[in-house]
């Protein structure tokens, strides 16, 4: 076989890595680009000038500190919900309950801050955020153990056991947990002890970011440093495989529910111990679906889902801003929303598909 030939048929590993890296980059770029694009356009059809509305979403995105750490505020979430998500994705699992999970961690953790008051803060906090994880470990596993037990598609259930979940804290928010004066279907608020620590006063940003950049950090190296993140991989190139491997599938689809549906509860539970201090009806306002867009957006990395959390924090916070300063309405501002989620999504599943045929040849 000539030299030529075998280029042709093998690629050089630097080669096959650096091509992956650009797809990786070129993919999310081209997402928002198209998705801003097509909002520009309607944005113009509909007699808004576009050119001032993004620059006015710029601005409220990045204007002062005040308006940096409302993005940083609105990403933290996003992140702890899209590292989860990655996770699944790598091991092939659609996670679509990161929304009900988040929910469940958010219920346990008002619990421990309301009941368990008394306690100081440094048992209070992390007791708090360790239940919230483990809420929402559990509402993930509850669709692991259906998948595994009886093949249940984890998409149905997963979105079934969001409304569950929803419906549940609305129940106990104008029931067992509603605040006392009962005027408002919200719990009481939790001690000044179970509260997350303001490291950027007089900003509303707390310590809740740093913990979302150092889990993003710490999947990561599980994810790719590890035999269990090995393991979560392999299961998602190809169970069978895997299987034939000796790795056990069913009790990694279990873990892998685990991990994502415990970043998700952890990210109510940050919720309610750094920004709302209570327990509301509607306290997600979809993240858990927004969610799904940011770890697409990362290519599933850990790591990436940084940055496409930021970027999505600031298109929450940059809109609230556009509506006011743009006289933009706000089904406008939630279109150029859905548009970047919806375009993010596209690209990503295109990606993860033309991957996999690239793997099958």
């Amino acid at each position: 076989m000539s030299g030529s030939e075998l280029s042709d048929t093998q690629s050089p590993p630097h080669q096959s890595k650096l091509r992956g890296i650009l797809s990786g980059i070129l993919s999310p770029v081209l997402a928002i680009l198209t998705a801003f694009l097509v909002s520009g356009i309607i944005l113009l059809l509909a007699g808004f000038d576009p050119i001032n509305a993004f620059v006015t979403l710029i601005e409220g995105s990045f204007g002062d500190l005040r308006v940096i750490s409302e993005v940083l505020l609105q990403a933290t979430p996003l992140i702890l919900i899209g590292v989860g998500l990655a996770v699944a994705f790598r091991s092939n699992i659609w996670n679509i309950g990161a929304e009900g999970q988040f929910y469940a961690g958010a219920v346990l953790a008002a619990v421990v801050g309301i009941y368990f008051g008394d306690l100081p803060a440094v048992l209070l906090v992390p007791l708090l955020l360790l239940m919230g994880f483990i809420g929402g470990a559990l509402w993930g596993m509850l669709a692991g153990y259906f998948k595994v037990r009886f093949g249940a598609s984890e998409i149905v259930t997963t979105i079934m056991l969001n409304y569950i979940a929803i419906i549940m804290t609305g129940y106990l928010v104008t029931g067992p947990m509603i605040e006392e004066a009962g005027k408002f279907p919200q719990s009481a608020q939790v001690s000044e002890a179970a509260r997350l620590f303001r490291f950027l006063l007089p900003t509303r940003l707390h310590i809740g970011f740093l913990l979302a950049i150092a889990v993003a950090i710490l999947v990561y190296i599980l994810l790719f440093r590890t035999s269990t993140g090995y393991a979560i991989r392999a299961v998602g190139h190809n169970p069978e495989a895997a299987r034939y491997a000796g790795i056990d599938v069913k009790r990694n689809i279990m873990l892998v529910m685990a991990i994502s549906g415990g970043t998700a509860g952890l990210a109510g539970a940050v919720q309610v111990a750094g920004l709302t201090f209570r327990l509301y009806q509607q306290i997600s306002p979809g993240y858990g679906f927004t969610g799904i867009a940011v770890a697409l957006l990362a290519n599933n990395n850990p790591i990436g889902v940084i940055f496409s959390g930021l970027l999505f924090g600031a298109l929450r916070s940059g809109s609230e801003v556009m509506q006011i300063s743009a006289k933009i309405p706000s089904v406008m501002a939630f279109a150029i929303q859905g548009l970047v989620i919806l375009s993010v999504v596209t690209f990503g599943v295109y990606q993860m598909k033309w991957a996999r045929r690239g793997r099958r040849v």
